[in-house]
């Protein structure tokens, strides 16, 4: 017969609390603000990777901004995928920045470059 020791059993349950409290921590959108901002520059840095694919964009009034777009397949989905813009392209990114005043952070739900929209979080889009 196998037998689980207590020991085991507290262990397990700590494991899963701290995979539960990081999951809730990263996906939720309790650190953004409700109001949505424009961010209009351009494109410093693109990374594709996960959890999620981000942008670096680099404003004149106050440097650089960290971008983060949906986990990648749902950027996928959105048409933003590897190649389709570049750093130093222009950018538009309509979002949700962080309550956090001195972090510039940014959850996108759109990106407009050039005439091509990327919807990411259409359901959250405030404004056309």
């Amino acid at each position: 017969m196998f037998r689980i020791s207590a020991r085991q059993v507290v262990a397990a349950a700590m494991l899963s609390m701290a995979f539960a409290t990081g999951a809730i921590a990263h996906h939720g959108w309790s650190w953004a603000e409700a109001d949505q901002i424009e961010l209009r520059r351009s494109i410093q840095k693109i990374s594709m990777g996960g959890p999620h694919p981000t942008l670096d964009i680099a404003t004149a009034d106050d440097g650089v901004w960290l971008v983060e777009l949906g986990n990648p397949r749902q950027t996928e989905r959105s048409g933003f995928v590897e190649g389709v813009a570049k750093p130093g392209d222009q950018v538009v990114v309509l979002g949700n920045r962080s309550q956090d005043p001195k972090e510039k952070r940014l959850k996108a739900v759109r990106l407009t470059i050039g005439e091509k929209r990327y919807d990411i979080y259409p359901d959250r889009i405030k404004t056309n």
